[in-house]
């Protein structure tokens, strides 16, 4: 797996959950933290742990990124999400173990590059997380298969100039067709961000999946 760099927010307390965080393209941990804090406020007992992407972000500025952008089509990308996904699996796993907590009391958080990586993972490998939480993101290619043991929940803004809203209704209707348990909240004029309203929908669609999980 390669080195990555991580901030971990322990829980208050015992660990009863592990949120894992992945931010998009070009930003670093430290820009999605406070996205953590929140998360850790609203759910004390989880172990929150924000990573940096695999690689140096390619865009000619500072930064991380989970695959490159350079020359990206609808085409090649799900062959970049592709390779990118072995060691985001493995990055998933080890942090599991060293945390001691289970798939079923894992949740993994995107947002836009991350958000990608996070629903390509569990689309890879069913159960991998209890939960998604998808912020202004989508697939690299939707499934053909739902999950059965993971819930999705995107929230995006319908003025997304990044990638569009559009996206995140595709892959609702797909998941819903397919039987998956999911949801999508979304906000009219926001755009490629995470609003205070989308981070409150968030934390309620996932305090009603957590109270359905088992206790550990």
């Amino acid at each position: 797996m390669p080195q990555t760099q991580m901030m971990t927010l322990p829980a208050r307390g015992k660990a009863e959950y592990l949120f894992i965080l992945a931010h998009g393209v070009g930003s670093n941990k430290e820009n999605l933290a406070p996205l953590g804090e929140a998360l850790q406020q609203a759910f004390p007992s989880a172990c929150c742990v924000v990573v940096d992407g695999f690689e140096a972000f390619d865009g000619g500025f500072g930064g991380r990124q989970w695959f490159s952008l350079q020359g990206v089509t609808e085409q090649n990308r799900p062959a970049r999400v592709a390779a990118a996904l072995p060691p985001f699996i493995t990055l998933v796993e080890s942090l599991q173990q060293q945390q001691g907590i289970d798939a079923a009391h894992t949740v993994l958080v995107g947002f836009s590059q991350g958000t990608i990586m996070s629903l390509e993972a569990i689309k890879a490998r069913d159960g991998l997380a209890r939960a998604v939480l998808g912020f202004s993101g989508r697939y690299a290619e939707l499934p053909q298969q739902g999950p059965q043991h993971t819930a999705i929940h995107l929230l995006h803004g319908e003025a997304d100039p990044v990638i569009p809203y559009p996206q995140a209704l595709a892959a609702q209707d797909t998941l819903r067709a397919l039987g998956a348990e999911v949801s999508l909240d979304s906000e009219p004029g926001t755009g490629h961000e995470i609003s205070a309203a989308l981070l409150q929908a968030a934390c309620s669609r996932l305090r009603a999946t957590l109270a359905a999980a088992p206790e550990r």
